[in-house]
């Protein structure tokens, strides 16, 4: 996809795959590659570096087991440090919480250490010190000391990536930087040189975010972690847009590819964008979009164990070798295999019939897999992995939302990705969700969404004050230097000065809580109603969101952030007018399909022969070139006039 802006010399690319290169462009790239490596465990070996008598600090984490499902759990694990403790080493140094040097760096026994961790080939190193965000100059002295000892190793510092007070959660979101920085960094090169030779050389060449922004590559490649939601976002960007085209305002993103499944929950057309989150129970204390990231996807692999039990994921086959029936060496069954199995996907009609899916392999391989140890059909085998791996996902929709007191009859379920149309029927059904939305184009909905979000660059830094200590003008001063940065950096990325916007938020708290509530802190805030206006503010935000205030109780700023925003023009959609094509014109065949433990006669139409306004009840098939839609029996699809297939419920 192209676009021209009229600020910039400019066409947006949502992939490298274009068909001519444009003579000038605007590049914006949505990937997986740091989630599905921090999903599957595949990320570099790490190193880190602590404060001397801090080791425990990542291991022993909030101290908290997590809550949900996990909690009557008796098998749990708590999720394998990413640097574990034989490669965390001691820093003699020690700043207090004020900022001030009460151990100097002892810069010999540094290097004793990091020889002592020399032997173990570590790829990437992550640095935290204790209160490095008011003394950051300790870790930028060691980093150039570990550049000394060990030339080819990357290094993360805590400083850099996330300045915030809570060792913790500053710890773990700097080793998820280190875990992934070496393979993103690699992917970006290979990338910006593969556009090269394609001729695409604009320098306007961005990577999206985990907070529905986008960054340069240079950005991308030195903070990974800021990209581990990078595919996603993308699809939660497209889905607020979808609110305002479809008019449904509550709608929880449903996202499925071949590694992963992504949910997010939009209430009243907006997305939540959270300033902590987690990742398969690991902790990042980053800017981005609300989204509950499971291990759930269309390579995943199913088995049976040694004990006799059958297990789902999280392990993928990935694109190479890919299901079994790709016919690429993949020997293990996949989700896709089981779809094909129970004749949810059609063997003819893959990619539009650019691809054939070998049924044979598919079969094959459950029942030596799975079918035959346990002693089952085939089709009923299928049927189970898909069950499992469902039941994994709605437990993901119910996370972010029932959980968190959100009715689902008031939600419907925007399935996309190129699995997320094939399970969000049953799902939404399930669920009993209001209904379900469809896109015309589910498998690059993502895609779609990048060329919806505007350049993000997110600043924060904390400095814990009393709140009637501080005046105006020292947090005007906190601002400005995160402000001069944003427009520094936005200014680089070739936007105009009208067209960069500059955001400020407080992190707030009542004295000795150990939560923050942020709170939006624009220039005129300050300057009508100064601090005290800005108390009340978080008085009456702390009221609504845990039913109580306490007016006479001390409130502390905590943190200061900045987002500065490079305005891009707003996208619309393409209308469709009806053709007159009828619900027979669109059908292509009738087949066998397992739906709940039974096999049944079901239509499968075309999708891009489906005309405007037509309606059609489940069970159906629905194929098209990048996904395949299923329709539950009791269910009926309308093609709205942007071509969404619209399903809900019989009541």
């Amino acid at each position: 996809m192209t676009r021209h802006a009229p600020f910039w010399p400019a066409s947006r690319c949502c992939s490298p795959k274009a068909s001519r290169p444009p003579t000038s462009g605007f590049f914006c790239h949505g990937t997986t590659v740091g989630t599905n490596a921090l999903l599957e465990g595949k990320g570099v070996k790490t190193g880190l570096l602590v404060t001397e008598g801090f080791r425990g600090i990542y291991p022993v984490g909030e101290q908290a087991r997590p809550y949900g499902a996990a909690i009557f759990d008796v098998m749990y694990d708590k999720p394998a440090l990413l640097a574990p403790q034989s490669l965390t080493g001691e820093v003699k140094e020690r700043i207090d919480f004020q900022g001030h040097v009460l151990r100097a760096l002892d810069e010999a026994a540094l290097r004793e250490t990091l020889r002592e961790l020399s032997p173990h080939n570590i790829e990437s190193i992550a640095v935290c010190l204790l209160f490095s965000f008011l003394h950051p100059r300790h870790e930028a002295r060691v980093a150039e000391i570990v550049r000394e000892e060990l030339p080819e190793c990357s290094i993360s510092l805590s400083s850099d990536i996330v300045p915030l007070i809570r060792e913790y959660h500053r710890l773990s979101t700097t080793v998820i930087n280190a875990y992934l920085q070496p393979i993103l960094a690699r992917y970006i090169a290979q990338l910006d040189r593969r556009l090269t030779a394609t001729g695409i050389g604009t320098r306007q060449k961005y990577i999206m975010q985990s907070n529905g922004g986008m960054a340069t590559f240079a950005a991308a490649a030195r903070k990974a972690v800021t990209t581990v939601l990078s595919g996603p976002a993308g699809g939660v960007t497209a889905g607020a847009y979808a609110c305002r085209m479809t008019g449904f305002q509550n709608m929880i993103t449903f996202d499925m590819g071949g590694t992963s499944c992504d949910v997010a929950l939009i209430r009243d057309g907006e997305p939540f964008v959270a300033s902590r989150g987690k990742i398969e129970g690991r902790d990042l204390a980053l800017p981005m979009m609300d989204i509950n990231t499971v291990s759930a996807g269309g390579g995943t692999i199913a088995k049976v164990d040694r004990f006799g039990l059958l297990q789902v994921g999280p392990q993928s086959a990935g694109a190479m070798p890919g299901p079994a029936c790709y016919g690429r060496g993949g020997e293990m069954p996949t989700i896709t295999d089981c779809n094909l199995v129970m004749g949810h996907l059609s063997e003819d009609n893959f990619l539009g019939g650019q691809m054939r899916l070998d049924l044979v392999r598919a079969r094959q391989a459950v029942t030596t897999k799975v079918a035959a140890p346990l002693g089952i059909d085939p089709v009923e085998a299928a049927e189970g992995i898909v069950r499992v791996i469902e039941v994994k996902m709605e437990e993901a929709i119910k996370a972010i939302s029932t959980m968190r007191g959100h009715d689902l009859r008031d939600f419907m379920l925007l399935a996309f990705g190129g699995a997320g149309p094939v399970h969000a029927g049953r799902i939404a059904r399930d669920l009993g969700m209001a209904g379900l939305i469809v896109p015309l184009y589910p498998g690059v909905y993502s895609a779609i969404g990048l060329i919806m979000s505007d350049v993000k660059h997110d600043y924060v830094q904390s400095k814990m004050q009393p709140m009637n200590e501080l005046s105006a003008e020292e947090v005007n001063h906190m601002f400005a230097r995160l402000e001069a940065l944003a427009g520094q950096d936005l200014r680089s990325d070739g936007f105009a000065p009208e067209h960069i916007k500059i955001q400020r938020a407080l992190d707030m708290r009542y004295a000795g809580q150990g939560y923050e509530i942020t709170l939006p802190c624009d220039a005129g805030t300050l300057r009508n109603g100064g601090l005290d206006e800005l108390r009340r503010q978080f008085d009456r935000q702390h009221q609504s969101m845990f039913g109580h205030m306490a007016t006479e109780q001390a409130v502390e700023v905590v943190s200061y952030r900045v987002r500065g925003l490079g305005l891009v023009p707003p996208v619309e959609l393409p209308r469709f007018k009806p053709t007159g094509a009828t619900l027979a014109d669109a059908q292509r065949a009738t087949r066998r399909v397992r739906f709940d433990g039974r096999d049944v006669e079901c239509p499968v139409y075309q999708r891009e022969r489906l005309d405007v306004g037509l309606s059609l009840p489940g069970p159906a098939i629905l194929d098209q070139f990048d996904c395949t839609t299923v329709i539950h029996a009791g269910q009926t699809a309308r093609i709205d006039e942007w071509k969404n297939l619209i399903v809900t419920q019989a009541t």
